[in-house]
């Protein structure tokens, strides 16, 4: 039977993994400036066609506003992304990939796919839907 007290350790301990392996993706692509908890970030931008406000990116990342603006101010530090008011409202900021940025595509993705594959080894489809059903179930139970 599987001791189901040390949920929270374990829960850390894959993070803890999954972060070592996509860090050791990055440094082997010569990749700089980019942490794994820079990735929600990333994915969000990469899939936008145009400049996004950073409320859009806080809301789609499911982060408080000071650690997406955290992200945001050290991606751009490193070329990565363009922060600039926006034309119709000068309260809001908007944020978009640079050329920099954009060329992360394809090893963003590569190293996405091996982390899952790492992640969901060979378990099924319908097992890895489960699980991330309860991991939401989990979620939503400490975000009350």
């Amino acid at each position: 039977m599987a001791d189901t007290h040390g949920i929270a350790g374990q829960i850390g301990r894959i993070r803890e993994k999954a972060n070592a392996l996509v860090e050791k993706e990055l440094r082997n692509r010569g990749i700089k400036g980019i942490v794994p908890a820079h990735g929600p970030v990333l994915a969000f931008l990469l899939r936008q066609k145009e400049p996004v406000a950073i409320k859009a990116v806080v809301e789609s990342v499911g982060r408080v506003k000071s650690t997406v603006t955290v992200t945001i101010s050290t991606l751009a530090k490193h070329g990565y992304v363009h922060k600039f008011p926006s034309d119709t409202d000068a309260r809001v900021t908007c944020v978009e990939l640079t050329a920099k940025g954009r060329r992360l595509r394809k090893d963003f993705e590569e190293i996405s796919r091996a982390l899952l594959g790492k992640l969901y080894g060979d378990m099924s489809e319908k097992d890895q839907e489960c699980l991330v059903r309860q991991l939401d179930e989990i979620e939503a139970n400490v975000s009350e």
